[in-house]
């Protein structure tokens, strides 16, 4: 089997940040990138899952609605990928931006019902927030 783009980034240069991947049909991939990878320091799993429901529902939301086709945890729990379609480059890290700004002051979960998820119990907003606020403070240079 072909070895797939992901696999072939040394893991061990990445630093955290916004990363793009690259572009397939018309779609761009970006690297949210928490953590650096392999130090030890990951997302916690129900940080993780919050932060996917909470940025999920902003991103699905905002004025770029139309163009967002994913955005998911990484398996390794160090970030998350955003899928795009038709979002200029350069408004990609200001629209990024504002959604960790809008999910600090989140005070539910969205999508956090027996009936909405399939793992409803596993959640963490104050630890989110707490991801989602380094995260920021990375992208702000800080």
């Amino acid at each position: 089997m072909d070895r797939i783009p992901s696999f072939s980034k040394d893991h061990d240069a990445l630093q955290p940040g916004l990363h793009k991947c690259g572009e397939s049909h018309g779609v761009t991939t970006w690297d949210l990138r928490f953590k650096k990878p392999n130090a030890g320091d990951y997302i916690e799993q129900k940080a993780l899952h919050t932060i996917e429901h909470v940025c999920a529902t902003i991103l699905r939301n905002g004025e770029h609605k139309d163009g967002i086709i994913y955005f998911g945890p990484m398996g390794c729990r160090t970030g998350f990928y955003l899928l795009t379609y038709g979002i200029p480059e350069s408004e990609v890290p200001a629209m990024v931006k504002s959604c960790m700004e809008r999910a600090l002051a989140f005070t539910g979960i969205p999508g956090s019902r027996r009936e909405e998820c399939g793992n409803y119990l596993e959640h963490d907003l104050e630890g989110a927030k707490k991801e989602c606020k380094r995260y920021l403070e990375v992208l702000n240079g800080v």
